[in-house]
C-alpha cells in the first residue's frame, strides 16, 4: 500500500510503499477513504510533541471501510463505514480508565502518533475505538468530525451552561463547534489573527454575532472562551474577556508558553483549564449532535502524496474549514 510516512521530526513526510497491514486479535483492517489533516499533526512534524513511534504514518480523523477482521471482531461486517479517532487505545484498568477519564490514561496510545494512522491506503485499529459512521454523507466532509469536532465538542461541555461563547482561533474545529452553537441558539464571538477578513468573513457566514482581532473587545463579556489556536498569549487576553465567574479552555493538545499575567485577571472565581485528548462517550455524544444538527465541514481534498502541501496551507492559514486527504 501507498503510505505517508514521518521518519523524523522537521521532516517532510515521504511517500512509502509499505505492506498491507493485517489486523491482529480484536482489530480490523480499514480501506481508509478518507483522513483529515489536523493542527496536531503539526505539533507531531514539528518535534512538538513527546516520544512519537517513528517512523511513523499521521493522520487520525480516519474515515475507511471495514476490508478485512481479525480474531473475536464482532458487531461490525465487511464493507461498514467506520471512523477512527485520536485515542487510539487505553488500557482499561487503571483508575482513569475505570473513573470516566480514559482520555487521561498514562498508558493509551495515539492514532497516528503511536499507532500508525490514516495517511495511507490501509491502516488498522482497534475495534473497541471506532465509531460508525454515515453511509449517506461524504467521507471528505466527515473525517473533520473525528477530532476538530470531537475536542471542539469536549471544550464546549468543559465550559458547562456557558451561554456567550468566545471562539479563538477559527479553524476546523471552531467551524463545526460554530454549527453546534447556532443550532443550540447560543451566541458566539469569533477572534482570529488582525486583519484576517476572511476567516472573519467565514465565522459570521456561520453565525457568529461578532467576529474581530483577537485583542479586540466584543461587545458583551463573554460566560466562556474556548482557545483554538496554539498560541498561550491568548490566555490572558481570553481571561479579560470573560466575565466574573466565566471560564476559559484550552483546547489544544499543544500550546505555546503561557505568559505571566496579573492575578487580578483571574480573580473572580474565573476558571482556567485543558482539554486533553477526548473518550469514546464524548465521540458517541458528539456524533449524534453531528447528525441532528446537520454539520456540514467545508474541506478542501489533498490526494494523498499531497499531504505536505496539505500541512503547510494548513500552517499559513490558507484553508477555510479543514483540510482532507483522500487517497484515491
Amino acid at each position: 500500500m501507498r503510505a505517508m510516512l514521518l521518519d523524523a521530526p522537521r521532516t517532510p513526510l515521504r511517500l512509502a510503499v509499505l505492506p498491507q497491514p493485517v489486523p491482529g486479535a480484536g482489530q480490523i483492517l480499514l480501506k481508509v477513504e478518507a483522513c483529515g489533516v489536523c493542527r496536531t499533526d503539526l505539533h507531531l512534524v514539528d518535534g512538538e510533541l513527546p516520544e512519537p513511534r517513528l517512523p511513523i504514518v499521521p493522520g487520525h480523523e480516519i474515515v475507511g471501510r471495514v476490508a478485512a477482521l481479525g480474531a473475536g471482531v464482532q458487531g461490525v461486517r465487511l464493507g461498514q463505514r467506520l471512523g477512527v479517532p485520536w485515542l487510539g487505545w487505553t488500557c482499561g484498568h487503571c483508575r482513569y480508565c475505570l473513573g470516566g477519564q480514559e482520555n487521561l490514561c498514562d498508558d493509551a496510545r495515539f492514532t497516528g502518533y503511536q499507532i500508525h494512522g490514516g495517511y495511507a491506503e490501509y491502516t488498522v485499529a482497534d475495534r473497541r475505538f471506532c465509531f460508525p459512521l454515515p453511509e449517506s454523507a461524504a467521507a471528505a466532509e466527515l473525517a473533520p468530525l473525528l477530532c476538530a469536532g470531537l475536542i471542539g465538542y469536549r471544550a464546549l461541555c468543559l465550559a458547562g451552561e456557558a451561554q456567550r461563547i468566545g471562539i479563538y482561533g477559527f479553524g476546523a474545529a471552531a467551524h463545526i463547534l460554530a454549527q453546534v452553537l447556532a443550532w443550540q441558539q447560543r451566541p458566539f464571538d469569533a477572534f482570529t489573527r488582525a486583519g484576517d477578513a476572511a476567516s472573519q468573513a467565514f465565522a459570521r457566514q456561520l453565525g457568529a454575532a461578532w467576529a474581530g482581532a483577537s485583542e479586540e473587545a466584543p461587545p458583551e463579556a463573554l460566560d466562556a472562551a474556548l482557545i483554538f489556536a496554539p498560541a498561550g498569549e491568548l490566555v490572558p487576553l481570553a481571561l479579560r474577556r470573560v466575565r466574573k465567574g466565566g471560564t476559559v479552555v484550552c483546547a489544544g493538545i499543544h500550546m505555546s508558553d503561557i505568559p505571566a499575567f496579573p492575578y487580578a485577571i483571574l480573580w473572580g472565581e474565573r476558571v482556567l483549564r485543558s482539554v486533553a485528548n477526548l473518550t469514546r462517550a464524548d465521540g458517541e455524544r458528539f456524533l449524534a449532535i453531528a447528525a441532528k444538527a446537520a454539520i456540514r465541514c467545508a474541506v478542501t481534498p489533498y490526494r494523498l502524496e499531497q499531504a505536505n502541501e496539505a500541512l503547510l496551507d494548513l500552517r499559513l492559514g490558507r484553508l477555510q474549514g479543514a483540510a482532507v486527504l483522500v487517497p484515491d
